[in-house]
């Protein structure tokens, strides 16, 4: 094999789940490719949220959630039976719209919560990790005087790097983020997508992001989805030069949104 060749860390099949009798996500199939970043695009509404919780099984802590099909992380079934969600949201980590720091913790030990919930005491072992998920988060030198100061103190764009650095503390392969930047400002926009940039030489991320021009400038393949139904998924250059599906064009040229 080519070292230069990646493998695909998620391959997702016929995968459909909705809440009640509504089905919001539809026989989607795809493939993600290990560290690289995937853009799931579309209007409000199409299934790109849902969807993207059905991949560290988030989806169904809802009242009335259910999911049918595969997801296969390095060729495991995650919705196996007898598979540990605790387990699977280790591997597959998760960053929300809006910045959510646990509020009674410093920055200090909302870094380290994943580990200590699996019960890691090895203080010299997390005080590394902690540094460590800062600095891959961009956000070390800012916070290193002040690590015991509330998580909650910090910006809306270092809350939601520290949030990152969270999730990044229990080494998953695969980051789930769900419009990380649509709660921030342009510079701290800027400074989580070029973070984005530096982390996917060592995670896989797969974001759900409303804005098409992010889509184009961060990731590496971009999946346009439309009424709960995958429409067409390509390298993210040939998607928005050259789409194959007339509704990603008119979607792209702004005729519907």
């Amino acid at each position: 094999m080519n070292k230069d060749s990646k493998s695909n860390i998620l391959i997702i099949d016929q995968l459909t789940a909705g809440f009640g009798k509504s089905e919001i996500v539809k026989k989607i199939s795809m493939q993600v490719t290990e560290k690289e970043i995937t853009a799931l695009i579309g209007p409000s509404g199409c299934g790109k949220s849902t969807f993207l919780r059905c991949l560290n099984r988030l989806h169904e802590e809802t009242p009335d959630a259910w999911v049918h099909g595969k997801v296969n992380l390095n060729n495991k079934n995650i919705y196996e039976k007898g598979t540990d969600p605790v387990f699977v949201r280790s591997q597959i980590g998760m960053v929300f719209q809006k910045p959510n720091p646990f509020p009674s913790m410093s920055i200090y030990d909302n870094v380290a919560a994943g580990l200590t919930i699996r019960g890691i005491k090895k203080k010299t072992y997390i005080a590394e990790a902690v540094e460590r998920s800062l600095i891959q988060a961009a956000l070390w030198t800012e916070v290193k005087d002040k690590l015991k100061s509330a998580g909650t103190s910090l910006s809306g764009g270092q809350q939601q790097r520290l949030c990152i650095a969270r999730a990044l503390a229990i080494s998953p392969p695969v980051i789930l983020m769900d419009e990380p930047t649509s709660a921030l400002d342009p510079i701290s926009t800027a400074k989580i997508e070029e973070l984005l940039h530096q982390l996917k030489k060592e995670v896989t991320i797969v974001i759900v992001t409303h804005n098409m021009q992010q889509a184009a400038r961060v990731s590496d393949q971009t999946a346009f989805f439309l009424l709960g139904e995958l429409i067409e998924m390509d390298s993210t250059k040939k998607f928005f030069t050259n789409p194959k599906d007339p509704r990603s064009e008119n979607y792209i040229t702004g005729r519907f949104g």
